[in-house]
């Protein structure tokens, strides 16, 4: 990923970040909830999703698996996704629902996922850790809830096994 200079930037976050994070979403979404269930979208937004859940009470919770073509050349950007699981529009339907991602890069995954939701018939609303709109393909959509704004690549700490293989990067030491 790049920033507007166009320097790749790659930043790791610990627990403590992550929970940093979690209590700036907080107030945010006790001010505008209570939600009647939440859908996590796959894989990102699971650890994170189950962390606002318990703080929030939120006892519905759905998970939302979203494929898109990895084949950019040949669909582009905008191609449609493959929904491999998502909820019954049953459990959707006239509901406030809260829809967790890790990060909105490109925004693809998250406004595919928020209009789903809301084609069931349920009021969306989506809330990601991070806020990337240097990379977002969309200039009028956003996140309705976000802890930051950043324009690097973030590595939570639930993918330090995974997520910094490749990008040259060292893992800080844990004391």
């Amino acid at each position: 990923m790049d920033n507007p200079l166009g320097a790749a930037r790659h930043e790791i976050l610990t627990w403590a970040d992550v929970d940093k994070l979690i209590d700036v979403l907080l107030p945010q979404l006790k001010t505008t909830g209570p939600y009647d269930a939440m859908v996590m979208i796959t894989r990102g937004g699971i650890i994170p999703g189950g962390m606002l859940a318990e703080a929030l009470s939120i006892r519905s919770v759905l998970t939302a698996a979203v494929d898109f073509p990895t084949d950019a050349e040949r669909t582009g950007l905008m191609a449609w996704p493959t929904f491999l699981q998502f909820p019954d529009a049953s459990l959707l339907i006239r509901r406030r629902v809260l829809i967790v991602d890790d990060v909105w890069g490109s925004g693809r995954t998250s406004t595919a996922v928020k209009g789903r939701v809301q084609a069931a018939g349920a009021a969306p609303f989506a809330c990601v850790l991070h806020f990337n709109p240097y990379r977002s393909l969309f200039s009028k959509a956003e996140p309705d809830y976000y802890a930051a704004v950043t324009d690097a690549y973030i590595v939570y700490p639930w993918e330090i096994d995974r997520g910094v293989k490749g990008l040259d990067l060292t893992v800080p030491e844990m004391n």
